[in-house]
Formats: structure tokens, C-alpha cells, sequence
């Protein structure tokens, strides 16, 4: 039987933009350190991050930084990475957790 590459399979799957959302929806919901490495590994299918600083015209070594595991991206710097790899973020309500506004 013939074995694949985990790491060659997860990228061949995270081209798909579902499959790319579901996943770092799932390591969002992990810690914010399992969601960097999705993050990245979510960038390297979509092209790497030499291709992504081209794109989204962030400085390459800033963009290493960010999505290490000690990275803390901006939000204006998460949007840009998402846009440009065709994602966007979405929020939805978790439960009664959490305080409701009063009028």
C-alpha cells in the first residue's frame, strides 16, 4: 500500500477554500497557537509567503514573524492575508455565553 505525505496531502486539500475555512475555523477553536500554524500552512498551499508579500505588498520577513507561533497579527494584517487567499472571517453566535446589548 502506498502512503501519502501528510503534509502534501493537507496542502493539496487547503486549495479549496472550504476546506481552508473549515480548517482554521477548527484550529481557531483550538488556541490561537494552533491557528497561526493552520494560518501558515494555509498560506504555504495558497502559494508561500514570497507570494503572499507580493500580493498583499506586506514586507516578506514581517509576514515570517506574524505567523509564527509567537506572531500577534493585526487585524488590518490578518484581512489583508485572508482577502488575498479568497477567505473571509465570520461571526455567529456561541451559545448563552457572553452578555446580550440593552437598549
Amino acid at each position: 500500500m502506498k502512503t501519502k505525505d501528510y503534509n502534501t496531502e493537507l496542502s493539496s486539500r487547503l486549495i479549496d477554500l472550504d476546506e481552508a475555512g473549515e480548517y482554521l475555523t477548527a484550529c481557531y477553536n483550538d488556541s490561537r497557537e494552533v491557528f497561526l500554524l493552520g494560518l501558515r500552512q494555509v498560506v504555504d498551499a495558497h502559494g508561500g509567503v514570497s507570494t503572499l508579500s507580493n500580493e498583499t505588498k506586506l514586507n516578506r520577513e514581517s509576514l515570517y514573524r506574524l505567523l509564527s507561533e509567537g506572531g500577534n497579527p493585526q487585524l488590518s494584517s490578518l484581512s489583508a492575508i485572508l482577502d488575498t487567499i479568497g477567505l473571509g472571517l465570520e461571526f455567529k453566535p456561541i451559545g448563552k455565553k457572553g452578555k446580550r446589548a440593552r437598549a
